[in-house]
């Protein structure tokens, strides 16, 4: 495989807005005298029991984060085409120390930490790097797998490195393209040298993040449902009933050999219109395996984290009821007459195995959206991925319209889990 460390790797540490960052840096909106002002927070709507900090400076289309087992915080940042490196290094809960991890890449975007090697999802490649020294720079960055579908629509590609194999996945290139006979819309496994391609699962439109949950092998993501569901009945930008409500965001248990039914099926087991004439249609809606959950149309339902049992266990950072449950970042809607999503909410979990185990139902933990004077909306952050941290808490990234990570702190009562 190809080693791109040459081509890719800065060879010293920067700070925010040193380096080529500055340059790439200097059309952003002047920063703050005090870097760590996040006046934003004081407007977030937030559940009771929770408080929000910011624990970074302002860092510019931060997308996807995943953190080491040493604490350290990595980010990709594909406008820029590189990864950053955060730590804490006088442990006051503030990301203040960052170097280029890599930078050279082309669309770095999901990202997994396995076996000490942070792997990395590109335009058209799954990379593996190293950084043996934990100097914050990789070493080398080793490409696994190449020839994956690339741009389009939606370009983000999906990751999940488990002991055995390499998931991958890349969305649709349009809205609700037919696009069977290609790469595109299904997840794709790989062993860890790239080899050994194998069909996974089919039926996804913009999964961007999968996940295993804890103390399983089940393989999960968070799949964007289509736009426009009312355009062919004539709905226009100031009228749209049916696509105000359709169709969900959804949140799937992928298994082998399974069918999600984009484009065909959508949300609760509904037929596109666009499809309705298919001879097949009946026949493709009994392969579709329906949503494990639905979240609000149009919510922008993006990415997430299980709140391990076991971590939340050690670190009691977050009340018991919460083990096994899912904080999704929800970025927000665009293709709606009123916006909607713009939150982290918790996907709650059933907790009795004896009746699934399966999502029962959900709660917004934090609001981004707000109101202005006049009673227009203010989009205050547009979530993006969730993780949670070695000290058991949930971070969540911000893109828009100010670029930085979050962290969720539970400051309330712990009560006793649900029996």
């Amino acid at each position: 495989m190809t080693n791109v460390v040459a081509a890719a790797v800065m060879v010293a540490a920067v700070s925010v807005f040193g380096g080529e960052a500055a340059a790439q840096a200097e059309a952003a909106p002047t920063q703050p005298a005090d870097p760590m002002a996040a006046p934003e927070i004081g407007r977030f709507t937030v559940r009771e029991g929770y408080k929000v900090e910011a624990v970074t400076p302002r860092l510019d289309n931060v997308r996807f984060m995943e953190f080491a087992p040493d604490g350290a915080l990595y980010i990709s940042r594909p406008r820029f085409g590189d990864i950053v490196t955060l730590r804490d290094l006088d442990k006051d809960g503030v990301y203040e120390n960052l170097t280029v991890y890599v930078e050279g890449l082309e669309g770095p975007h999901a990202l997994c930490w396995h076996n000490d090697a942070l792997w990395i999802a590109a335009q058209g490649v799954i990379l593996r790097s190293v950084d043996a020294d934990r100097s914050g720079i990789a070493d080398e960055v080793i490409e696994r797998v190449s020839g994956l579908p690339r741009d389009g629509g939606h370009w983000w590609r999906s990751l999940l490195v488990t002991d055995t194999h390499i998931y991958t996945s890349i969305g649709d290139s349009g809205n609700i393209t037919d696009e069977q006979a290609t790469d595109r819309q299904k997840i794709w496994r790989f062993n860890h040298e790239g080899g050994e391609k194998t069909l996974f699962a089919s039926g996804l439109r913009n999964t961007e993040e999968l996940r295993l949950r804890p103390g399983t092998t089940e393989v999960w993501g968070v799949d964007h449902g289509s736009d426009n569901f009312g355009e062919l009945l004539g709905e226009d930008a100031e009228r749209m009933p049916y696509t105000d409500w359709n169709p969900p965001d959804e949140l799937n248990r992928y298994e082998e050999g399974r069918f999600y039914g984009h484009p065909f099926v959508t949300g609760n087991m509904v037929p596109r219109y666009e499809f309705r004439e298919r001879e097949d249609i009946i026949e493709l809606g009994m392969r579709t395996v329906a949503p494990a959950w639905r979240f609000g149309a149009h919510w922008a339902a993006n990415c997430f984290a299980f709140v391990d049992p076991a971590i939340n266990e050690r670190t009691k950072a977050l009340p018991s009821e919460c083990s096994g449950d899912a904080f999704v970042a929800c970025r927000g809607s665009w293709n709606r007459s009123a916006r909607a999503g713009y939150q982290v909410a918790r996907v709650i979990f059933d907790k009795d195995p004896k009746l699934g185990g399966n999502p029962c139902g959900l709660e917004t933990v934090v609001s981004t959206l707000a109101k202005d004077e006049a009673g227009g909306d203010v989009v205050l952050a547009r979530p993006v991925d969730c993780a949670q941290g070695p000290d058991g808490m949930i971070y969540f990234t911000s893109d828009l319209p100010t670029g930085r990570v979050y962290r969720i702190r539970w400051i309330g009562e712990t009560t006793a889990p649900r029996e």
